[in-house]
């Protein structure tokens, strides 16, 4: 018969390993419902972001039907064909003076991050990089030079759809986004970025 000291170990023992068990049991479903990392793939949200810097991307307030704001920076799914520059319009976008009005109707699996400039309802242009908003242009510290070339103009505005952001990157020269493939549905909306934790020196609040 087992002594009351041997009991007592025998308790604690399988106090750590259910303790343990649902630590990491919470700790795979925030990662899988609410927050998740997300390393920086590309130079297009620099000096924002930069390549190889890693946040945390906020699932949870997406899933419970939060809406992206204007200035927010978002995980989401690329329309498909977003790589080779296809819009949906064909009459806007790359070759002319209007932003793309509409992406392809399909998702692409891969996932890029960029800055929300303008929400459904909003009308949209860009002028030397800079995104005008219902013809004001942005407040934009954060975004690097883009020039006066032809992808940094799209001086005809769209009209933002309904349940759609506008996103643009911060590298405005470098960056692949909706001047060139158009407004992303909410519904592909990952997440909200809302922290680095990588590099220790870029530690902080996005």
């Amino acid at each position: 018969m087992p002594t009351l000291a041997r009991r007592l170990r025998q308790n604690k023992l399988f106090e750590l390993v259910f303790t343990v068990a649902i630590a990491i049991g919470l700790a795979i479903c925030v990662q899988a419902y609410a927050v998740k990392p997300y390393r920086i793939p590309s130079g297009s949200m620099e000096p924002t972001l930069s390549i190889g810097q890693r946040v945390l991307v906020d699932r949870l307030s997406h899933r419970l039907g939060s809406s992206p704001s204007v200035g927010d920076v978002v995980v989401f799914h690329p329309p498909t064909g977003a790589d080779d520059e296809i819009c949906g319009n064909r009459e806007t976008g790359v070759g002319t003076n209007t932003p793309c009005a509409m992406p392809v109707p399909r998702a692409a699996k891969q996932n890029f991050i960029k800055r929300v400039v303008g929400v459904g309802g909003d009308r949209i242009a860009v002028v030397d990089g800079h995104a005008v908003r219902n013809g004001r242009r942005e407040n934009d510290p954060y975004a690097a030079p883009c020039g006066s070339g032809p992808d940094c103009n799209f001086p005809h505005p769209i009209v933002v759809p309904h349940g759609y952001v506008f996103v643009m990157g911060d590298n405005r020269g470098e960056s692949d986004d909706s001047r060139f493939w158009g407004p992303v549905p909410v519904a592909w909306v990952i997440g909200r970025a809302f922290a680095s934790y990588w590099p220790p020196d870029r530690l902080g609040t996005l």
